[in-house]
């Protein structure tokens, strides 16, 4: 079963930086998608980035678009979300999801569907406070 172990959680002030990483054990991500979702206190989960580990292929939400970057380290199995220009609407915990997916499928809307992800990390807390 793929595991995933999300970590770089912090507290930062409006306008910074946060690197999230995402680990992963168990299978290689060669064959997954791997997706950021955030939940804020209240509301429902929701998708923000996500990324087709094979081609590096990668898809934001209109909110993070111009400001978080997906990325993945092969070799380390891993894939990060580096938040720039942080804003306090920001603030939540941060979970990574796997989906195994067919080489011949790309992302879309679907990427950003929390129904669509099977793993699930624990998740790691941002909060952007001014």
């Amino acid at each position: 079963q793929l595991q995933l172990v999300e970590s770089g959680g912090d507290l930062v002030q409006p306008g910074g930086s946060l690197r999230l990483s995402c680990v992963a054990a168990g299978f290689t991500l060669d064959d997954y998608a791997i997706g950021w979702f955030r939940q804020a206190p209240g509301k429902e989960r929701e998708g923000i980035s996500c990324i087709k580990f094979s081609d590096g292929s990668a898809y934001y939400a209109d909110s993070v678009k111009g400001r978080f970057i997906i990325s993945r380290d092969n070799a380390k199995n891993t894939v990060y979300l580096q938040m720039n220009s942080l804003k306090t609407e920001d603030t939540g915990v941060y979970y990574c999801a796997g989906e195994r997916i067919g080489g011949a499928r790309g992302l879309g809307s679907w990427s950003l569907l929390v129904r669509e992800f099977d793993y699930w990390g624990q998740g790691t807390q941002v909060t952007v406070f001014s």
